[in-house]
């Protein structure tokens, strides 16, 4: 029987990532996909993402660097690639009607720093989660097996009674090792189905 749910941020309670950061690389004149390419390929820019999840540097320092590597200005550069980022309301709502079920719900996100931008502003985070594990506050980041750990151990539950939902591949087998069941968020209809046939109960909006 699986008792809770651990759901991943950004491109599972919001719209896609990749899609958002397209947008910037077409408002600041860059070739499509320049952003991703440099936090997820150039060896600087991945380290310096790295170090922003870890709370080790703060979004200032990250986006003067970052900013560099992309020939861009880094001023405010978090927010200006987030800018269109939105809140997925059909999983919200699902992961809300889970927990009033009787389903305990998580998250485990890796965070980007909380200052001066905060990703999460608008969403009452401990009202919302019974449990909430953000990445810069243990100095660890998904994939990072240790955070998983943490979290189980916050619900107070092994990974055989959890569904972890993420939109990043490479998170998705720290988890299974612990025994957690887990859905690649693909679009939101097909992760809450998957949630759905996983935990038994019916999320999806009523027709």
């Amino acid at each position: 029987m699986k008792r809770a749910l651990i759901l991943d941020f950004g491109g599972v309670l919001t719209s896609n990532i990749r899609e958002a950061t397209l947008g910037f690389d077409r408002r600041e004149g860059l070739p499509e996909g320049t952003f991703m390419t440099v936090v997820g390929q150039h060896p600087e820019g991945i380290e310096l993402f790295a170090q922003l999840e870890r709370g080790e540097i703060g979004q200032a320092e990250w986006g003067e660097r970052t900013g560099a590597l992309l020939g861009v200005d880094g001023t405010d550069l978090l927010p200006r690639v987030l800018a269109d980022l939105r809140t997925e309301p059909s999983v919200a709502e699902a992961a809300q009607r889970a927990r009033a079920a009787g389903v305990r719900l998580a998250l485990l996100s890796n965070s980007s720093g909380l200052a001066p931008y905060d990703s999460y502003l608008g969403w009452d985070l401990e009202a919302l989660f019974d449990v909430v594990v953000l990445s810069e506050h243990h100095g660890i980041a998904k994939p990072d097996p240790a955070l998983y750990e943490i979290t189980l151990q916050r619900l107070g539950l092994p990974g055989s009674e959890c569904v972890f939902v993420d939109d990043t591949p490479r998170n998705l087998p720290p988890a299974e090792a612990l025994g957690i069941a887990t859905v690649l968020a693909t679009d939101p209809a097909a992760t809450i189905a998957q949630a759905e046939a996983l935990l038994g109960l019916r999320l999806s909006a009523e027709v």
